[in-house]
């Protein structure tokens, strides 16, 4: 360690994923001095083995199917023909296109310090790597996570894919084996099937568990249709093969089965990315999760740290880390209140349909708010816009307690952006007639958040007390 050379900083921050970039990106524009540690890609899971490159899948895998669905609009297309290297070609693009914004390059235009070292904690306030130690008065740790591999028998012996290596993969699967029925799995099981793949999804339980029950079947029948085999109530108790061949066990309600294909997708959850910082040295408690931290992302054993994204052990999406990041900026430089859980927190499976929801599902909200529950739906096949496109799977669903937005579910094409309606909504504590109390332009989709929340005051707008209340105003000349 003689060579190693020690710098002073306002703030250290471990991973250049999403939160960590956020955060020294503010930091640096405000004058401070931040050191930015990144021991593999700029940008992080989701730029390289995530969001981007799954998006980027699923946009080549909407073309591929769009002649199975011209027919129905009175349009005759060709036989879709799928180069893989070409897919993979798109894919690699999008990554390109977007990565000079979380460059090193612009990190280090911005005043940071960029070392392309793996970092340790070495004491409470102090953090190296093979060529510099950092003495900084706030550290941030944003380390992102990693597939999570179960111990499975049989599972370490054989080769299978993650989020990591499927994107790159050689040869296109001819049968691909998906172990997990979350969004991840869903939506590269509708890409490769759509590709041309033969795809089958094991999932112990149900399919998108954590979203809207009704309308994770919308989805998870959608893909069936579409030739993707779920099986749910299956879980995985064997994994064996030969060469070329991967042979997955599950345990189902008729009992042991065995599916054989080419290739072995592993999409179960994921987990915080902590081995290797030293984080005992450092007075850091953490669980299997990630760092102990409170609502205001502070380590709860060292007030020195910050846990952002993936590794404060909560919401596992890139939005929620730059979210976090701001929490981060505004408690650590301006002193304001802000915590993780100030705002509720979006998420969308892109799958067709999209499936967006935010705050409680139905389920959810009865279960701790009881007979109290409303809700309120508008069908997508009530709405224009989708009829015109032949497009009419689907619905907006209003979650409310005692007339108070409490959450929401979307299900349908275009689900995530119409989501933001509700979103802003409900992150600035609007009523819920700020929802109907708008212009919207016709036809859109978005139209659907607007008649859902009007339909719940449809009782009282228009019943018997509204009616005998006009009846009188109307002899007023």
């Amino acid at each position: 360690m003689a060579d190693v050379r020690t710098l002073k900083a306002d703030l250290c921050v471990i991973g250049a994923g999403s939160g960590g970039l956020s955060a020294a990106a503010g930091a640096a524009m405000l004058g401070l001095k931040v050191v930015l540690f990144e021991k593999h890609e700029m940008g992080g899971d989701c730029l390289n083995y995530g969001c981007v490159p799954s998006k980027a899948l699923l946009s080549c895998a909407k073309s591929a199917h769009a002649p199975a669905e011209a027919a129905k609009y009175g349009v005759t297309l060709g036989e879709a023909k799928v180069d893989w290297e070409g897919v993979k070609a798109h894919i690699r693009k999008s990554i390109e296109t977007i990565a000079p914004v979380d460059s090193q390059e612009r990190f280090e235009g911005l005043g940071c310090t960029v070392i392309r070292e793996e970092a340790r904690f070495e004491d409470p306030h102090t953090v190296v790597s093979g060529s510099v130690r950092v003495k900084a008065r706030r550290i941030i740790v944003a380390t992102g996570s990693r597939a999570f591999i179960p111990p499975i028998p049989g599972l370490a012996e054989h080769p299978y894919l993650t989020n990591e290596t499927i994107f790159s993969l050689p040869a296109f699967p001819e049968h691909l084996i998906v172990l997990g029925g979350g969004p991840i799995g869903l939506e590269l099981a509708q890409a490769f099937v759509r590709l041309g793949a033969k795809v089958t999804v094991l999932e112990m339980g149900r399919a998108l568990a954590r979203a809207d029950a009704a309308h994770a079947q919308l989805a998870v029948e959608a893909l069936r249709r579409e030739g993707v085999s779920i099986l749910e109530g299956h879980k995985a108790v064997r994994v064996s093969g030969g060469a070329g061949r991967v042979s997955v066990h599950a345990d189902g309600p008729d009992g042991e089965i065995a599916i054989e294909g080419s290739h072995l997708l592993v999409a179960l959850g994921r987990r915080a990315v902590l081995e290797g910082l030293g984080l005992d040295k450092g007075g850091v408690k953490h669980t299997p999760a990630g760092i102990t931290v409170g609502d205001t992302l502070r380590s709860r054993s060292n007030p020195r740290v910050w846990a952002l994204g993936d590794a404060a052990g909560r919401e596992q999406f890139t939005h929620v880390a730059g979210w976090h990041a701001s929490v981060f900026i505004r408690r650590a430089f301006f002193k304001q209140g802000s915590t993780a859980a100030s705002l509720p927190v979006p998420s969308v499976t892109y799958t067709s349909p999209e499936i967006a929801q935010i705050g409680l599902t139905e389920a959810e909200a009865r279960a701790k708010f009881g007979g109290s529950v409303k809700t309120s739906a508008f069908p997508f096949h009530d709405n224009d816009r989708a009829i015109a496109e032949g497009r009419t799977l689907g619905e907006a669903k209003l979650v409310l307690h005692k007339g108070t937005l409490v959450g929401a579910s979307i299900a349908g094409d275009g689900a995530g952006d119409i989501l933001q309606l509700v979103s802003v909504a409900m992150s600035n504590g609007l009523k819920l007639t700020a929802l109907t109390n708008f212009i919207s332009p016709y036809p859109t989709r978005a139209e659907a958040v607007k008649r859902a929340a009007s339909a719940y005051f449809t009782p009282s707008v228009f019943g018997k007390p509204a009616r005998t209340l006009v009846g009188l105003l109307q002899r007023i000349p």
